[in-house]
């Protein structure tokens, strides 16, 4: 089980992922999840720039599911949510980034609430990924290559 606070990053090797797993976690993700894909003004030594926001997290009171999604996916954060006095506690899985966009590549097969959000992510780290330029994509055949 994961620790309080724990962290594990995106590795370099391929990791084969059970589909009936990351259709879960796409569920899970589409009714308790959120993905913020914000640019921001920041202020630096230098001037003011445009910097990106992209992260997504899943946000629950049961602990256990939230533990299972970060030892499926092995990758992000899981850390307890503050919450107001007397609520039940919750706990968080999060990713940002590069990550973010990692697994959206995973859940993208899977996702419908929040699919637009992550085609954003995808297009926003991968422009090129598609010829035409636009996010009309041969789902069925997506879902084969992925098999």
């Amino acid at each position: 089980m994961a620790k309080k606070g724990s962290f594990t990053k995106m590795s370099d090797k391929e990791i084969r992922y059970n589909p009936g797993d990351i259709g879960y976690i796409a569920g899970l993700f589409d009714g308790e999840g959120s993905l913020t894909y914000k640019k921001y003004k920041e202020k630096k030594a230098k001037g003011i720039y445009d910097c990106w926001r992209i992260s997504m997290e899943i946000s629950m009171t049961d602990q256990n599911v939230i533990e299972i999604v970060h030892e499926i996916l092995m990758i992000g954060t899981v850390r307890p949510k503050k919450v107001p006095t007397g609520m039940k506690p919750q706990w968080r899985w999060r990713c940002s980034f590069r990550d973010c966009l990692y697994v959206c590549k995973l859940l993208w097969p899977y996702a419908h609430v929040k699919l637009h959000k992550i085609e954003q992510v995808i297009d926003h780290y991968e422009p090129n990924l598609q010829h035409i330029g636009d996010n009309i994509v041969n789902l069925s055949l997506e879902r084969e290559l992925r098999k």
